[in-house]
């Protein structure tokens, strides 16, 4: 079993450092790490460094340096526009495409998305959502960890902005007659991916989106949910772009 992952703010310069606040809690609290075992410390940004703990205090956890490591982000990078679903759906969401290794995840208050995010209630949800993405990086072992960006409810006319600086932008569509696995794709740079709410896209917004730039695609002969749509997409493109 791979060592634990804990994420910092940054990584210790020193050869020993104590692990406390909310990652500490759960290391020595929660997980009830022991004297002798490996951990891995994260900064979310490239940099990860492995140790070894020395003492078990409450809420905090001493360690031991042994090596650090900086992984370099991949020269592709990606980014999923996800239209907001009802109920946990979009955590679900959110949960699996970190794990399959999404660089971004953009809120979109799409016209067929039944969740309305506004004022308060907005701010809260798009926080659960970068919450989601945290723990998510963390059980996946990621060196990156994703951002949540945008408003709470990034507007159709912003999500287009996004598709039109993009490298290469995707809109995912079951009438598309292109396939993801066959699209032409960038070396490097940035790929934006279009996923609709429940309801689809609509074909005014759909229509934008081509005039930014994008291209529909689609994934299969079947049409899957918003909750699994990005995610097997950007299973698709972790494959083609060598992440995998």
């Amino acid at each position: 079993m791979s060592a634990p992952l804990f994420l910092v703010d940054a990584l210790p310069a020193g050869d020993t450092t104590t692990l406390d606040g909310p990652e500490g809690h759960h290391a020595a609290d929660v997980q009830r790490v022991r004297r002798g075992e490996r951990l891995v410390l994260a900064d979310g940004q490239g940099g990860t460094a492995l140790a070894e703990v020395t003492g078990v205090a409450k809420g905090s956890v001493s360690l031991a340096i042994m090596n650090r490591t900086f992984r370099e982000r991949p020269p592709v990078r990606v980014a999923v526009v996800q239209g907001i679903p009802k109920g946990d759906r979009g955590e679900l969401a959110v949960q699996a495409m970190t794990e399959v290794g999404v660089d971004e995840i953009v809120p979109w208050a799409a016209a067929r998305s039944i969740a309305q995010w506004r004022g308060d209630r907005g701010h809260k949800a798009r926080a659960k959502w970068a919450a989601t993405a945290r723990e998510a990086a963390k059980q996946a072992r990621r060196a990156y960890l994703p951002v949540v960006s945008g408003d709470p409810d990034v507007t159709t006319k912003q999500a287009a902005a996004r598709l039109s600086a993009a490298t290469a932008a995707f809109v995912l569509h079951e009438d598309a007659t292109t396939r993801l696995s066959t699209a032409a794709l960038p070396d490097e740079g940035e790929i934006v991916l279009v996923v609709g709410p429940e309801g689809g896209i609509a074909d005014a917004e759909l229509d934008v989106f081509l005039d930014a730039g994008a291209t529909a695609v689609r994934l299969g002969d079947t049409v899957l949910r918003t909750s699994t749509a990005g995610v097997a997409a950007i299973a698709v493109l972790a494959t083609r772009l060598g992440r995998w």
